[in-house]
């Protein structure tokens, strides 16, 4: 299973508050909202990957499952998404029932700078009273079994739901199955959120699903990550290419993620 990284000090705020004492200036939230902020209560949790916070808004976000909006064109159909997108310099962001994952676009970027803009924009939506999801949207499922998958299918898909997405969703991310390749053994995963970004991710995938899922399911011969169309222009997406070319050749440990 992929390792679950120690949970540092949850950053909060309350009432413009942040951890620590420190007093956020009113400037820092929409004046209009002032007087909902003092009803919520922000958690901000570090994740395993640096670039990537959870936020806990104390409120539900999604009814279940996970969405995921890796750029600003997918946030479209999120009016939660398409503010916090607004914030400059967030790269992608991600939905769990009761969390916000937000990625910054770039290690140069501070957290200190972004995180009041990121609290205001949730503050800001949640006093709106807008739905998360728009009508149009296609709303999350689960990886549920069904009547036609094969045995071997429905043990992954029980394995992946009940071993491995509740530590990766504590993380931030979420992993989803595609596929599997009866001929080949090979079982095609989705990785999301804070996980589709983060580098160790990419390397712990072997030592942790994999491992997993050959251990209980013999016929499982390997696991990869699908390999989405990239946008050439995206920060996320050059980081991440520029992180597995430097792997090429070289042998690396597995850090927690």
């Amino acid at each position: 299973m992929l390792a679950r990284a120690a949970r540092a000090a949850a950053g909060r705020v309350r009432g413009g508050a942040a951890a620590g004492g420190a007093i956020l200036p009113r400037s820092a939230f929409p004046s209009a909202f002032l007087g909902a902020a003092r009803s919520m209560y922000i958690e901000a949790h570090p994740t395993p990957n640096i670039n990537s916070l959870k936020f806990h808004p104390g409120k539900p976000v999604l009814p279940h499952g996970t969405m995921d909006f890796p750029n600003a064109r997918a946030g479209l159909q999120s009016p939660l998404a398409q503010a916090l997108f607004r914030v400059d310099g967030v790269a992608s962001v991600f939905f769990g029932m009761d969390f916000v994952t937000v990625t910054k676009a770039d290690d140069e970027l501070s957290w200190a700078e972004l995180k009041p803009e990121i609290f205001a924009a949730i503050m800001d939506f949640y006093a709106s009273g807008a739905p998360v999801m728009t009508d149009e949207a296609n709303m999350p499922g689960t990886t549920t079994v069904n009547e036609d998958d094969s045995e071997v299918v429905q043990l992954i898909k029980e394995l992946l739901d009940t071993r491995i997405r509740p530590a990766v969703q504590d993380d931030g991310g979420d992993i989803n199955f595609v596929s599997f390749d009866e001929e080949t053994g090979v079982v095609v995963v989705q990785l999301q959120g804070a996980c589709s970004t983060c580098s160790s991710s990419k390397v712990t995938l072997k030592s942790g699903v994999e491992n997993m899922l050959k251990h209980y399911v013999p016929e499982v011969h390997e696991v990869i990550a699908e390999d989405l169309a990239e946008d050439d222009n995206d920060p996320v997406t050059r980081r991440q290419r520029e992180f597995m070319e430097e792997m090429q050749g070289h042998t690396y440990k597995t850090p927690a993620c």
